[in-house]
């Protein structure tokens, strides 16, 4: 997920962990693309297309 973030130049402003889950928090304005380099990343994306309002 690092990874994938840090590819597209998405800076982590902060970083939240349990036993089942990680949370990033990421400017406002990157949101969207954070949100789409993660589904890629893991493959989540699937084939259709969605607009997600920014």
């Amino acid at each position: 997920m690092f990874e994938a973030l840090a590819q597209q130049q998405i800076n982590i402003q902060m970083i939240a962990t349990s036993e089942i889950k990680i949370s990033c928090v990421v400017v406002k304005e990157q949101g969207v693309k954070a949100l789409q380099a993660i589904h890629a990343a893991f493959e989540l994306a699937g084939s259709e297309k969605f607009v997600v309002p920014a």
